[in-house]
């Protein structure tokens, strides 16, 4: 099948979440299929990201720079029109003449758009060429909570961009044909009167990759991820504020790394003697193979975790909170610990650093739940069965 493929992020390198889905999904798809890749990128691309993902796209592969002064202006447009910002921050004229010329030479039998901020661009083409859109996850619900926590002089905005992000998911909903979402609490949050038909496509692992090493463990505790993003800001200030305190008051030698690309001011202020903030690594497994305990505090935003996957599948035990596993459906107590506050959530850490036995057993436990419920290729063969139906 001839398949284009439209993302808002070039897929590579996989330092942000929606990059990471996008690559292996196109990884897998690019086994059955001629895919044409069309991705805008805010950055610039490099050759050795162009060559993780040219093998992948036989079809072509088009990426469109957005610059800053364009982005600025269409946002602006996007206001004015009662459009999300990151509607407007995306969308560029001269991308969808780009856009529109691949579909007529293209030729796609079907198109796959991940994220609702990209259905702009396929507007004048409703009704002309099949379409599967990717939720991925719920963005209006994970800026609303967001503005929980906002500062007063940005709150009325966040919450001003929910309420049109609210608006503009349902609206596109029936621009598709097929829906996919990375979970079903996800799935819950999209207001649509038939969201219950939105398709839940997980993310998945590679075990193989991602699988136990034998390591000097340098940190008790560790919490990794993209650290320029509100909600792992959120989460590390919670864990190295609140959370590190209670659990050194019973293991006085706790450390904790805080690993990850792009640690935002916030973040990097946390670095003392028992917290290392590393930045961007080369190799992330070298941080989960240097901590005997991975942590995932996560209060706001909205999706899969997928560096509870990679925690996991690493034989690392984990800790975490509802929101998270709630996507997730380990089962706390056997393949994950779950603790809603501060206190709940230092005492199952406790518990694992003075336990070793129970550590060692939640963390067997933990890798064969990846193993036998987040592989690539299963999720993406679920996928695959909604571009043939």
């Amino acid at each position: 099948m001839k398949l284009l493929v439209l993302l808002s992020r070039f897929p590579y390198p996989l330092d942000k979440g929606d990059k990471l889905r996008a690559f292996h999904q196109l990884r897998y798809l690019a086994q059955h299929h001629e895919i044409c890749l069309f991705a805008l990128s805010d950055e610039p691309v490099t050759e050795a990201d162009y060559a993780a993902v040219r093998p992948l796209c036989a079809g072509g592969l088009h990426v469109h720079r957005l610059k800053r002064p364009g982005v600025i202006r269409n946002m602006a447009q996007a206001f004015l029109a009662g459009r999300p910002f990151q509607v407007g921050y995306f969308y560029d004229s001269r991308a969808q003449r780009v856009l529109d010329a691949l579909l007529r030479e293209f030729q796609p039998a079907h198109v796959y758009c991940q994220l609702v901020r990209m259905a702009e661009y396929l507007k004048p083409h409703l009704g002309r060429v099949l379409m599967t859109l990717d939720y991925m996850d719920a963005l209006a619900a994970g800026v609303e909570r967001r503005a929980d926590n906002a500062p007063a002089w940005q709150r009325p905005v966040m919450l001003l961009e929910a309420s049109r992000l609210r608006r503009y998911e349902g609206n596109v909903f029936n621009s598709f044909q097929h829906h996919t979402i990375i979970s079903g609490q996800d799935r819950q949050l999209i207001d649509h009167p038939r969201s219950s038909q939105i398709q839940v496509v997980v993310n998945g692992i590679d075990t193989d990759y991602f699988q136990p090493m034998p390591r000097a463990k340098e940190y008790e505790l560790l919490f990794c991820g993209n650290m320029g993003y509100h909600p792992n800001i959120d989460a590390a200030e919670f864990l190295a504020g609140e959370i590190l305190p209670l659990v050194r008051q019973q293991v006085p030698q706790a450390r904790l790394l805080i690993a990850g690309t792009t640690p935002a001011a916030r973040v990097q202020a946390l670095a003392s003697d028992a917290v290392t903030v590393s930045g961007w690594l080369p190799d992330i497994r070298d941080a989960y193979a240097g901590a005997r305990v991975f942590v995932a505090p996560m209060r706001v935003g909205t999706g899969l975790q997928n560096k509870l996957l990679e925690a996991m599948a690493m034989e690392l035990p984990c800790v975490t909170t509802p929101l998270a596993n709630n996507a997730l459906q380990a089962q706390p107590d056997q393949q994950i610990l779950v603790g809603g506050t501060g206190a709940e959530l230092a005492a199952h850490l406790i518990t694992l650093l003075t336990q070793p036995a129970r550590a060692e057993e939640l963390a067997a436990s933990g890798r064969q739940f990846v193993r036998q419920h987040y592989t690539w290729s299963g999720a993406t063969t679920k996928l695959e069965a909604l571009f043939g139906a």
